[in-house]
């Protein structure tokens, strides 16, 4: 996906990828992923990453910062809100 990607053009793409594809993608940007730094995420007990893309956890209950701005996987996919972990994916967090 190129740099440049809105968020809704990267949901046109991925709607298009084969599972093979989205199963790649995911782990792309799993790689790229800092959720297990976020002050949030610490200590909760979570293992699961990329909730900007997989939805809200069911374990991370109190926002104590957010380090979403600053993660690669935000300007990969064009992303613009913040608590994924808290809030949902950023599909649902987009309305569409």
């Amino acid at each position: 996906m190129p740099k440049d990607m809105t968020f809704e053009k990267t949901m046109e793409a991925m709607s298009k990828m084969s599972p093979e594809e989205m199963k790649n993608t995911i782990a792309e940007l799993t790689k790229m992923c800092i959720c297990g730094k976020c002050p949030s995420y610490k200590g909760t007990g979570e293992k699961r990453l990329l909730f900007c893309a997989t939805g809200k956890s069911t374990l991370i209950k109190n926002e104590k910062g957010c380090l979403c701005p600053t993660c690669p996987v935000t300007e990969k996919i064009g992303l613009r809100w913040i608590y994924y972990c808290t809030k949902g994916s950023g599909k649902e967090q987009s309305g569409m």
